[in-house]
């Protein structure tokens, strides 16, 4: 079960003070019956990231350059969430315009360590307890860090797969809209409303021990102790259940793709808010994404176009290279969530997923000996969004460890 609105609104209200998740909720007696009483998500609450437009609540992306007036209707993945019996009771805090200035959100873990972001309002209200299902977003790392550091399970699908109409889009070839759960079963019954035509790939898990890629990505960056050693340990269980695990060598392709996704996305962003810079509100916007308009429009469209020709080139590659692999398994975040709120910690193990497109899930599966949440990241090939989950599904309770460190 999950937790309906009555319940959900309860907790919102009586946990938010210190947690500050949403931006905003609705009044229960104003709320829109949804127009389904047996759908997949019949009578479930769920909370909004604040760059998703919900019917009579505004969008303000987390910035004060945004109007307070209402939306006229949903988006379009509000609206698929409705038709499924679900109802949406708020909007959750973002990072302003889905980048990297963090809002008031505290991790429910320990309020003095960051929550991530920039979809850290639906993390926080997941892992708080005040809902099971958020809908965040995803440009670099901005679904699956923050499901990292709040410890909850986050799911980014395949790009272009949920359809964006009435997100206020950041990087148009990165955004992705995604969710955050309890648990992964949850997570695949928003599956089956939001990619409902792709559900036939889950078949593929019956029966056989996976096919495993393990992705250290050493060569990009450390991490924690706690995160090693729950890779580690989730390595270690799948081949104890039969899995087969392969290296691959592809340190040379990680450093490229990392630079193609820090040029399309400062050369995308500084073009989506160049409207933004041009107005009487230019002012409020944040020295930190003020920065990333200036770096962005630096970038010529000579240069950004021979970006995303490598970015293509590199795409086929990996596709080819992964093709006999069921997921791929890797670090989540470089550790813990970092002390302090002033920043939402690094992307830099995400930011390939994104840019390829590829699906991405985080596992919570422990908490180091602070008592924060570590856990692991598995990815999946294009349009394999159902039979990730499906594995997720089935091997989760093996790559669980109470306390890592």
């Amino acid at each position: 079960m999950m937790l309906n609105v009555h319940e959900a609104l309860g907790r919102s209200r009586a946990g938010d003070t210190q947690v500050q998740a949403w931006v905003c909720l609705a009044d229960e007696a104003g709320l829109a019956p949804a127009p389904a009483e047996q759908g997949a998500l019949a009578g479930a609450a769920f909370g909004v990231k604040d760059v998703i437009d919900v019917a009579g609540l505004p969008t303000r992306s987390g910035s004060a350059a945004e109007p307070q007036a209402p939306a006229a209707r949903d988006a379009s993945c509000v609206a698929q969430l409705r038709a499924a019996g679900a109802v949406p009771i708020g909007k959750t805090v973002t990072a302003e315009y889905a980048y990297v200035t963090p809002g008031p959100t505290r991790n429910p873990r320990n309020p003095a360590h960051t929550p991530g972001g920039s979809s850290s309002g639906s993390a926080a209200a997941v892992a708080a307890g005040m809902v099971d299902l958020a809908l965040g977003t995803q440009t670099g790392g901005s679904m699956i860090r923050p499901a990292a550091f709040c410890g909850v399970v986050g799911f980014k699908p395949t790009f272009g797969r949920v359809h964006r109409q009435g997100m206020h889009v950041l990087c148009d070839s990165l955004d992705t809209i995604g969710w955050f759960t309890s648990t992964v079963e949850q997570s695949r019954r928003a599956a089956s409303v939001l990619l409902p035509d792709l559900e036939a790939s889950a078949g593929q898990v019956a029966g056989r021990a996976p096919r495993v890629a393990l992705l250290p990505c050493d060569a990009i960056g450390d991490v924690s102790p706690a995160a090693r050693l729950a890779l580690d340990h989730c390595v270690q269980s799948l081949r104890e259940h039969g899995a087969h695990i392969v290296l691959p060598d592809v340190d040379a392709d990680l450093r490229t793709l990392l630079h193609i996704h820090a040029q399309t996305m400062h050369a995308e962003l500084a073009r989506g808010l160049l409207p933004v810079l041009q107005s009487p509100q230019a002012g409020l916007l944040s020295p930190a994404t003020r920065g990333a308009i200036d770096r962005g429009l630096g970038i010529s469209y000579t240069e950004y176009v021979s970006s995303q020709h490598a970015r293509e080139s590199l795409s086929r590659a990996w596709r080819e290279r992964f093709g006999d692999v069921d997921f791929i398994v890797t670090p989540s975040a470089p550790g813990e969530a970092p002390e302090g709120v002033q920043s939402t910690g690094s992307s830099l193990f995400n930011r390939v997923w994104s840019l390829l497109g590829w699906p991405a899930l985080h596992l919570p599966t422990g908490c180091a000996g602070n008592g924060l949440p570590v856990g692991v990241q598995w990815v999946a090939r294009p349009d394999q969004d159902h039979a990730l989950l499906a594995w997720a599904q089935r091997l989760h309770p093996e790559i669980r460890r109470p306390a890592i460190v």
